[in-house]
């Protein structure tokens, strides 16, 4: 069993529509959304889900106003900000602002102050037409999707196990953040997903730079390589300068908006399309 994540190092570059379509040709193989910030694989997947599991995240802290004695140490030492008076002179804590390293509960003389983790976050095990699907939702403003991003691949490489699957391959996160990392850990493969723009090139940059430190081996497109030819060869010329395989260049295509719409893969919805023949040839050149 190999493990495949895609990443792009903006978002927008087209990523999860490429992971559709691999979907599209990949046979017995479990999929992954590591986009767990804001997930959209299942729009084109349209999943029925099998199992729900909260996600307990970061610890948020609360004031219990009847214990409470206003004695303000806890404003002193909160290297947050995130404690402050409100109207009625009553100790309230901003939930946007506390970072939930306990040290208010800790210290607080009269034990008014405890904290929980929130349980505003899901992750899920769903039947799709292509195979299982394993997939989480984030609360706005959240925290430890790197977490949640290892208990979806923890669980989707359980089911993969189970199945004899032949392939996970993963929707990973934008950029270069926590659950990017999360989504590299121990995989065998990375497949970027670029676009010819100054931002593109800019963060595939530092994208390749995380990469290298995981040693992994890596291969590249560009997608909508037609709307700036120039900065197309400049990334090129870059991933080949780097040791990237470069395993071709995607033109735009209107019928990659319209399959969207219609929640089908561009190899669904036009299997004879120039795209979906691009596709089937980046497969083939990962898998060998």
């Amino acid at each position: 069993m190999k493990e495949i994540t895609v990443l792009s190092g903006k978002g927008g570059t087209g990523k999860t529509s490429i992971t559709a379509a691999l979907a599209s040709v990949v046979e017995n193989s479990v999929f992954c959304d590591g986009d767990v910030d804001a997930a959209d694989l299942h729009l084109i997947f349209q999943p029925e889900i099998d199992e729900e599991h909260t996600f307990y995240g970061a610890r948020i802290a609360s004031i219990d106003p009847k214990k409470c004695t206003n004695c303000g140490i806890c404003i002193e030492n909160c290297r947050f900000d995130a404690i402050r008076s409100d109207k009625k002179g009553e100790l309230t804590i901003d939930p946007f602002q506390c970072e939930g390293c306990r040290l208010c509960e800790r210290i607080c003389p009269s034990e008014a102050i405890t904290s929980e983790r929130s349980s505003n976050n899901y992750w899920y095990v769903s039947k799709t037409r292509f195979g299982t699907l394993v997939h989480a939702r984030m609360g706005p403003g959240e925290e430890n999707s790197g977490k949640l991003v290892t208990q979806v691949r923890k669980r989707a490489r359980e089911i993969a196990g189970q199945n004899n699957a032949n392939y996970i391959i993963t929707d990973g996160p934008p950029g270069i953040g926590c659950a990017t990392i999360s989504s590299l850990a121990g995989i065998d493969l990375v497949l970027i997903v670029t676009e010819p723009t100054k931002t593109g090139l800019h963060d595939v940059k530092r994208l390749i730079e995380l990469i290298r430190t995981f040693h992994i081996p890596a291969f590249a497109i560009i997608n909508k390589y037609d709307i700036n030819n120039i900065l197309s060869d400049e990334i090129e010329k870059y991933l080949e300068a780097n040791h990237i395989g470069f395993l071709g260049k995607i033109p735009f295509d209107r019928e990659m908006v319209e399959a969207m719409v219609e929640g089908k893969t561009i190899i669904e919805y036009n299997p004879g399309s120039p795209i979906a023949d691009k596709i089937n040839e980046v497969w083939q050149s990962m898998r060998s």
